[in-house]
């Protein structure tokens, strides 16, 4: 892989690419290695050898930090792959593994949350010890207002859902 964690010197560096310190990134490889010889039975050093080809990602610590940057980044397969040193269909596949793997962990440690919830009842008593929720709504749509002053209060002009009439 092009990028190495071994160029990340500062905990800014750290933190921009991966969005943990480099303490933090140590303690979730070891269980991200333990989810990984879970779901798969062995290294990714043992099941890369059976390739004809030369692999990208060589151990569980370049797929975690490989993971990570991808998640963080927020690159296109194709730039990600220029950046890591891979074709973008590899970048993609690479990164499903490594999303499989650390969702494995994440649940083997029990930070995960909870996504589905059979109804608002379930909902409500799995936030019930919780004293704030933070809804992000500030792309939300509305009807528009018919008053022309209240209209101005709830639109900037750079977005329209509707086209003007001409």
């Amino acid at each position: 892989m092009k990028l190495h964690k071994s160029e990340l010197t500062t905990e800014r560096q750290w933190r921009a690419a991966t969005g943990f310190d480099q303490d933090r990134f140590e303690k979730i490889l070891e269980l991200f290695t333990k989810s990984y010889l879970n779901l798969f039975g062995r290294s990714v050093a043992a099941r890369q050898s059976e390739l004809e080809v030369t692999p990208h990602l060589t151990s569980e610590e370049e797929l975690l930090f490989f993971t990570l940057f991808s998640l963080k980044s927020g690159l296109t397969y194709d730039l990600l792959g220029l950046v890591c040193g891979m074709d973008a269909a590899n970048a993609k596949r690479n990164q499903d593994l490594g999303l499989q793997v650390l969702e494995h962990t994440l649940k083997e440690a029990d930070c995960l949350p909870k996504r589905e919830f059979k109804n608002a009842a379930e909902f409500a008593k799995y936030l019930e010890n919780e004293d704030t929720l933070i809804f992000d709504g500030t792309e939300q749509r509305m009807q528009r207002p018919c008053k022309q002053e209240v209209q101005k209060a709830h639109y900037s002009g750079k977005k329209s859902a509707t086209r003007p009439k001409r």
